[in-house]
């Protein structure tokens, strides 16, 4: 790295907060300004600020581990490039479902702000996706194609990410993590050929525990929030999303053999549009096979509340699907092993698109659901007269709407 690219200050006692400020400068011309970018986190990587203020061309895995009380102020466009050929072996695998990322940040005491943007330029990869149709196995370790996640905030604790926007993500946002807070984000990933942006969900979270996410909007083509495996003690408030998959619990119990929790979730103050799902919550059925990866796995979802949650031309406002990608003869013989409980709707409002007729609400368990319990309901389809869907839910009388079992 050239010296004259980062400048690093060394500031007296007292003077402020920080003892280092390192500000990165840009090469120009579209030449790599990860090194540079990577060089501020290790020389700022305690008590410090690091000042992201310029535009920066980005081809080197951005890596930031051991960070301890550092501010990030990012004023200025962090740009991935668009080049699947390095970006596929050269980004950071992180186990789950084929995930990579562009940017690890890790550490604790962490504070990312500016008003900046991260632009994933993700045209590329989903162009791309439309035609192979490859990903990878579930469950698998390839990176021949990957989508890298623009952002991962990963072991780490006690982070503050706010007043970012995020755009063209190949991939969704992950944690795995716990005291993270994102607030005043806007992300949008739309695509500007006929290919979908598949997988562009806004925040996906991941082995985290005590998490926020709040006054933030999502302008996408797949879940706006979801709660991935052993997701705990979550509020997400005061969202607006457009052309999402919904707020989803979920997907679950993909993988044989392995445990997934997701419990003490609360999401209020949701407004959902144009969107596939508005309430969700999605697990697979059982398998008969020991290495499955396409359900029986086990585990539970328990203490779930969706509040004050408005919804306009949603496909499916209420949506619980304990099948979910299982087809309905391995569901019948093979049950969920993860077991839903304890799950609340409370004013949820608005109107269905009409892609499901007249249905506005459907639960579907294959297993037993205890404690599902909604109040203030008051939704309605441009086809008619509301039609509510129920089936295996043990307190049908805990629903302020009458139940029509699902037809065969």
């Amino acid at each position: 790295m050239q010296p004259s690219l980062l400048f690093v200050v060394a500031l007296a006692a007292g003077a402020l907060a920080w003892d280092k400020i390192c500000a990165v400068q840009p090469l120009g011309g579209g030449r790599d300004d990860g090194p540079s970018i990577n060089q501020a986190f290790k020389d700022c990587s305690e008590n410090a600020a690091i000042i992201l203020d310029s535009y920066y061309s980005v081809n080197t895995l951005l890596l930031a581990e051991g960070l301890s009380h550092v501010d990030i102020v990012l004023s200025g466009t962090v740009q991935y490039t668009p080049n699947i050929a390095y970006w596929s072996p050269n980004s950071l695998y992180m186990t789950y479902q084929n995930a990579t990322t562009f940017w690890f940040l890790s550490g604790n005491y962490i504070h990312l702000y500016g008003g900046g943007t991260i632009d994933g330029n993700g045209q590329v990869w989903w162009d791309t996706y439309n035609v192979s149709q490859n990903s990878g196995t579930a469950g698998g370790s390839s990176t021949t194609f990957a989508r890298p996640v623009p952002l991962t905030v990963g072991n780490a604790s006690n982070v503050l990410v706010e007043d970012i926007t995020e755009i063209g993500s190949p991939f969704w946002f992950v944690y795995q993590s716990t005291n993270v807070t994102y607030r005043h984000i806007n992300i949008s990933s739309v695509s500007y050929s006929s290919a979908p942006t598949a997988n562009s969900d806004g925040w996906d979270i991941y082995r985290s525990s005590y998490v926020t996410i709040t006054d933030s909007t999502v302008n996408n083509d797949d879940d706006c929030v979801s709660f991935k495996p052993n997701s705990t003690n979550i509020v997400v408030s005061n969202m607006w999303c457009n052309g999402s998959h919904g707020i989803s619990v979920g997907s679950l119990g993909q993988y044989a053999g392995e445990t997934d929790i997701v419990a003490n979730v609360f999401v209020k103050n949701v407004t959902m549009q144009h969107a596939q799902n508005g309430a969700r919550i999605k697990v697979f059925g059982g398998s008969p096979y020991a290495n499955s990866t396409a359900g029986g796995g086990s585990g539970y979802v328990r203490n779930i509340t969706f509040e004050d949650f408005y919804v306009n031309d949603v496909d499916n406002p209420i949506y619980l699907n304990q099948c979910y990608s299982t087809s309905a003869e391995v569901c019948a013989q093979y049950p969920s092993n993860l077991t839903i409980s304890d799950v609340h709707y409370i004013n949820v409002t608005g109107t269905s698109s009409g892609a499901e007729g007249s249905v506005v609400v459907d639960l579907e368990c294959s297993a037993e659901c205890e404690d599902i319990t909604a109040t203030g309901t008051d939704l309605r389809s441009p086809n008619g007269t509301a039609t509510y869907i129920c089936e295996n839910i043990a307190t049908v009388s805990e629903l302020d709407f009458n139940c029509t079992a699902p037809s065969s």
